[in-house]
């Protein structure tokens, strides 16, 4: 079932009160902005999909940039988090009756009950994280009170890929996903064609396994369960020695499998950076595929609680810095010493379009 609670978002000196008091043992007092002394009446929701706001992906960033935006604002917000498909509409239909201005939804999971809800209800505005709400495909969101937050990660995928191929010690890397959707694959595209990049301009002969462009390795979730680790032992089994897991959790079980495995095998976080979000995977990552999710929901929620609500589809690009890679971090030292410049100058091609890397998005 759903979980429904509301945050208090306010001033630096409110926060450390309400810790204080929390940290006694009292019931935290009532929220200040209850009282009429809110900055502004604007008041923004979030529902997540199954993987819960604590899952060091889309479902956190999403909600860091709502928090960010009501921080800024000086109001409060409402989350609801969903446990399973089933409570995605209900968890609508919930911040719908607390009287919410503005809904982001994250996940492309969520587009079919996010757009019946924008369509019953045309004077709230409905942010859609990762997907279009495009259903019938003509190009447009199926609600005028939708806008959609996309982003190209094949560009930043393609760098990434790129550092595998120029970093494998076995000349095999793999990727593997939750569910074959188009916000998955994307990832895989992308990393493909930059090892497919890379094996041209170095004659190598890098092999990708998990995905051939067409089909690859799923686990039928994203679940951080048996199914995710055993997809990962798979890939190391065929020699892989960098993983790319794309579904937020799944990639805990990489972790595993490669714990497991005793080999020195990397991984690759998708979404944020998975080494600010999980110290596990500290000496693990190779670098994250990024995406500005928080950036870019906390400037739509701002656009919204202006008056200046724009349907027009946000698309993250390496220009826009709406998708990019992390550092190496630890692995800083592992990597050759020219392949940061390589990427500075595959990135550059890659924004004036001397570069094309194929997705879904173009």
């Amino acid at each position: 079932m759903k979980k429904l609670r509301k945050a208090v978002i306010g001033s630096v000196a409110v926060l450390a009160t309400s810790t204080a008091l929390v940290a006694c043992g009292e019931a935290p007092e009532e929220d200040n902005n209850e009282s009429g002394n809110k900055a502004s009446d604007f008041l923004p929701c979030i529902v997540s999909d199954a993987g819960g706001f604590d899952d060091k992906s889309f479902n956190q960033l999403g909600y860091e940039g709502v928090k960010r935006a009501a921080e800024e604002l000086g109001t409060d917000v409402i989350e609801v988090e969903s446990n399973s498909p089933n409570d995605f509409a209900p968890n609508l239909e919930s911040l719908v009756a607390e009287g919410c201005d503005a809904i982001v939804s994250v996940g492309f999971a969520l587009a079919a009950a996010t757009i019946e809800s924008a369509n019953n209800n045309p004077d709230i505005d409905y942010i859609l994280i990762d997907d279009a709400a495009d259903a019938d495909f003509d190009g447009t969101a199926d609600a005028d009170n939708i806008k959609p937050l996309l982003y190209d990660t094949s560009q930043a995928a393609f760098l990434a890929g790129y550092a595998a191929a120029d970093t494998t010690k076995t000349g095999v890397v793999g990727t593997y996903g939750g569910e074959p959707y188009p916000t998955v694959t994307i990832f895989m595209d992308g990393f493909k064609q930059g090892v497919d990049y890379y094996n041209e301009q170095k004659d190598a002969d890098v092999k990708v396994v998990g995905w051939d462009g067409k089909n690859g390795s799923f686990t039928g979730g994203f679940e951080a369960n048996e199914k995710a680790t055993n997809t990962a032992k798979q890939l190391l089994d065929q020699n892989a020695d960098i993983l790319l897991p794309v579904g937020g959790p799944i990639y805990e079980g990489a972790i595993t499998a490669i714990a497991d495995s005793g080999t020195d095998a990397a991984l690759i976080g998708v979404d944020s950076d998975i080494v600010e979000k999980d110290p596990k995977a500290a000496d693990l990552a190779l670098t994250s595929i990024q995406k500005a999710m928080d950036l870019s929901t906390y400037e739509a929620l701002l656009a919204a609680a202006d008056g200046n609500f724009d349907n027009t589809p946000y698309i993250g690009t390496l220009e826009n810095e709406g998708v990019d890679i992390a550092s190496f971090h630890n692995w800083e030292s592992k990597v050759s010493d020219t392949l940061p410049a390589e990427l500075d100058d595959i990135r550059a091609k890659i924004q004036d379009g001397s570069i094309k890397v194929k997705s879904y998005l173009q």
